[in-house]
């Protein structure tokens, strides 16, 4: 075997090296070994399943504890100053994370410093009855958690060639949609000793993250060059210009119109089946868990396929064609048949589309950075941006939907325009096959 070349380290990020970083070049990192897929898929879980708890059942129980009279107000208080905040904070995250030099790499710093913070006013969270206090404390926790994620999903773009992306990718997608429902189920079992579940998930994030760095350490970036810091040029960084990176501009637009399409639905699903459907209140909450169930078990299967065949074929945009396809056939069931049954079918039919888009989305993101993805953290920060904002737009857009354009029918038919003008934006995208 020849001697590694050492022109093979100075590699920007998501340029997998052999070697370690020559001092004074741009910081590379090792290549992924082999606790590092399985260690994402725990990571991914853990994380999604403290969001999925806190904010379905601890949170709004909390608060309803506290003032049931105005539990509606006072929660959309909190939750929507709380957007406000971390709205912008993944990118931020990732820009300072891409700035890092440390002896223990870029990442793992911010990781272990947002699970820390996290985790500490998790434990403080649960003995507060003010909700000033609470809205205080969720921010924090929320912007910490964000802190954490950012370098989270920048990994695969550091670790993995993009031979691997879609594997790696399926890990952190497997990860979240199995957390979301462990969290739910695990915060509904505390749900009467709020103080132990805000500690439980709290303890889980943090001493997850201390052991995914431990296990899947980094090489040093303390002696990499970094350029001076500028406030301006820190900002500035925040706009890609379209004309520039059309197709960093286009991922972006079909990642936003994509998830507006699936979330303008799922946010009034409660409502679709008490009014749309006909159930009562307490038949709809029922229901509501058995639609997540169903939705489970294909949904995993399709994010484990879809990420390692995508590798294996080395494409991306014709998975995301198919899961549109997909999600169109699930959205139009409702409409054909107008009760539980149509809702379960668009369920099932929908997590197969959703599975199908997630790991393979999660993927091409990786591979339309600009700069050679030297600047992964800030560029994923911002491309999660899209994710974030149709969600918090889907209940305001979908009230729109309803009150103006035909009832509740029409959120599918909706639906159904923004998936299919997702996959037309993919069309331009010219880098990834």
């Amino acid at each position: 075997m020849s001697a590694p070349d050492p022109a093979a380290a100075i590699a920007p990020t998501g340029v997998i090296s052999a070697t370690p970083p020559i001092a004074g070049e741009p910081a590379a990192s090792p290549p992924a070994g082999k606790a590092l897929r399985p260690s994402l898929l725990v990571a991914a879980l853990t994380l999604f399943a403290t969001y999925g708890g806190l904010i379905a059942i601890l949170l709004p129980t909390q608060i309803a504890l506290i003032d049931e009279k105005n539990k509606v107000a006072n929660l959309a208080i909190v939750t929507t100053i709380s957007f406000v905040f971390t709205l912008f904070a993944q990118p931020i995250a990732g820009a300072f994370s891409d700035r890092t030099r440390s002896r223990f790499g870029r990442r793992a710093p911010w990781m272990v410093v947002g699970a820390l913070v996290g985790a500490v006013f998790l434990f403080g969270m649960g003995s507060l009855s003010d909700v000033l206090w609470i809205t205080v404390f969720w921010v924090v926790i929320q912007v910490a958690l964000n802190f954490l994620q950012a370098p989270l999903t920048t990994i695969t773009a550091d670790r993995f060639p993009r031979s691997q992306r879609g594997g790696a990718s399926a890990m952190i997608g497997l990860g979240t949609q199995l957390g979301m429902t462990v969290g739910v189920m695990l915060a509904a079992a505390l749900g009467t000793q709020i103080g132990i579940g805000y500690s439980t998930f709290g303890a889980a994030v943090l001493v997850v993250t201390v052991l995914f760095v431990l296990l899947n350490r980094d090489w040093s970036s303390k002696d990499a060059a970094v350029q001076p810091f500028h406030w301006g040029a820190f900002f500035k960084g925040f706009w890609v210009s379209p004309r520039r990176h059309p197709d960093f501009f286009w991922a972006f637009t079909a990642r936003f119109l994509l998830i507006l399409g699936y979330f303008v639905v799922a946010a009034y699903q409660l409502y679709l089946l008490t009014d749309y459907i006909g159930m009562s209140l307490v038949e709809a909450q029922g229901a509501t868990v058995t639609l997540t169930l169903v939705s489970l078990v294909p949904t995993m299967i399709a994010i484990l396929l879809s990420g390692w065949w995508s590798d294996r074929v080395g494409r991306r945009k014709g998975f995301i064609y198919a899961a549109s396809v997909v999600m169109v056939a699930g959205l139009a069931a409702p409409l054909i048949m107008p009760n539980m049954t149509g809702m379960i079918v668009m369920s099932v039919v929908n997590g197969v589309g959703f599975g199908l888009y997630m790991s393979v989305d999660a993927a091409l993101m990786t591979e339309v950075l600009p700069s050679e993805g030297t600047d992964a953290g800030k560029d994923l920060g911002i491309l999660n941006v899209a994710t974030n904002i149709p969600q918090a737009l889907s209940s305001g857009i979908a009230a729109l939907i309803i009150t103006f354009f035909g009832g509740y029918p029409m959120l599918f038919v909706f639906g159904m325009i923004f998936v299919v003008l997702a996959a037309i934006a993919i069309a331009p995208i010219r880098g990834v096959k």
